[in-house]
């Protein structure tokens, strides 16, 4: 019988909670597959290892990774003025065109000429301000390159980190670390254009992916280039007032034809971290393989592919926050981080993760 009780209204500060700074994981595991794994099934709460993952998903489910690939998309450089300035550059476009964050001290006039890593007379390349973007009231810059972008930020370029990861200053233009550009980055990045990496599949290695294998457990993938927008805070006490950013996906063919035959099979289809969630139920909601998505997942959204969920600990007040609320109940949620807190778990990007199983909305409930 349904329920007639109407949904819980949240807002902001019900994602709120106070994490301890020493649970900031600064660095990766040892090993990928080492590092802790919060089996999180309804009505349970079990500390496991991440490469115990096998045994935890039966014959004929689907595992779906993000194949996006981190790019170095940070570049130092400068004004022609001689200001110093930082690009991030978000997503490429045709004819040697990018668009990207920039923190500098004066924004550049339209037209304006800037020398990054030392510009092409020595060795750098050059960038031209075209606007604002996606309009003149746009947050983020429209610039022309002097090259190939990808060329150029693997030549000149460092892994973008996450603010919360912090790196002596001081080094080779703020130089990322071998660490960084190895650990940062899955085993299987296969599509470059992320400035942010799918973490929840960063503790795959291929010892997991042989043991999954062996199990009967099939995999595919889609492509949702992750943007820096991942890691802005909501702002608005009524969730419902914010505006998402928007990110680049795809759903192979393949994939969908892997998503039908495990459903008419009777498995599980586990994403592995949000960005694929994101990728899935865009297609299902809005019916496209492949474009742009600002989907904003909240408690009382109901999830049509997705049954299960393998993910990492999210951000107080984030989108991310909301979306595994909305995946695995609120309540089950705000107490499996109080659990991983209690038992000293590394949070965010080189942190670990947790397994979730998708339950029914409020309003569904029986």
């Amino acid at each position: 019988m349904a329920s007639s009780a109407s949904p819980r209204a949240f807002t902001l500060n019900d994602f709120d909670f106070e994490l301890p700074p020493e649970l900031i994981a600064q660095h990766p595991a040892a090993e990928r597959s080492g590092s802790r794994l919060l089996d999180g099934a309804p009505g349970t709460v079990t500390d496991r290892i991440f490469r115990d993952l096998p045994g935890l998903l039966n014959p004929g489910d689907l595992l779906v990774f993000n194949d996006t690939k981190v790019v170095k998309a940070r570049i130092f450089g400068e004004k022609a003025s001689g200001g110093k300035l930082e690009l991030l550059i978000e997503r490429v476009l045709p004819g040697h065109q990018v668009v990207a964050h920039m923190k500098v001290s004066k924004k550049p006039l339209v037209g304006g000429k800037m020398h990054l890593a030392g510009g092409a007379r020595n060795g750098g390349f050059d960038a031209v301000l075209l606007g604002r973007w996606p309009d003149e009231n746009g947050q983020l810059f429209h610039l022309q390159l002097s090259d190939e972008p990808h060329t150029l930020m693997e030549n000149h370029g460092v892994v973008p980190l996450p603010p919360y990861i912090e790196r002596p200053a001081g080094t080779a233009d703020h130089a990322d670390t071998e660490e960084d550009a190895r650990r940062y980055q899955t085993v299987f990045a296969r599509a470059p254009g992320a400035v942010a990496a799918p973490t929840a599949a960063l503790h795959f290695d291929e010892g997991v992916l042989s043991a999954l294998a062996a199990r009967g457990v099939q995999t595919a993938s889609v492509t949702l280039h992750v943007g820096a927008g991942t890691f802005q805070p909501v702002k608005t006490e009524n969730i419902a007032e914010h505006t998402m950013h928007s990110e680049w996906y795809e759903v192979p063919e393949a994939t969908q034809q892997a998503i039908a035959a495990c459903k008419a099979r009777g498995g599980q289809v586990v994403a592995v971290g949000t960005t694929t969630v994101r990728t899935l139920e865009s297609w299902a909601k809005f019916g496209q393989a492949s474009g742009d998505t600002e989907i904003f997942i909240t408690p009382g959204f109901e999830f049509q592919v997705v049954d299960r969920l393998i993910t990492n600990f999210h951000l107080p007040k984030s989108t991310l926050m909301m979306l595994v609320s909305a995946f695995a109940g609120y309540e089950h949620i705000m107490g499996l981080y109080r659990h991983a807190m209690a038992q000293k778990y590394r949070f965010f990007s080189y942190g670990d993760s947790m397994l979730l199983t998708r339950t029914a909305p409020a309003s569904q409930a029986s």
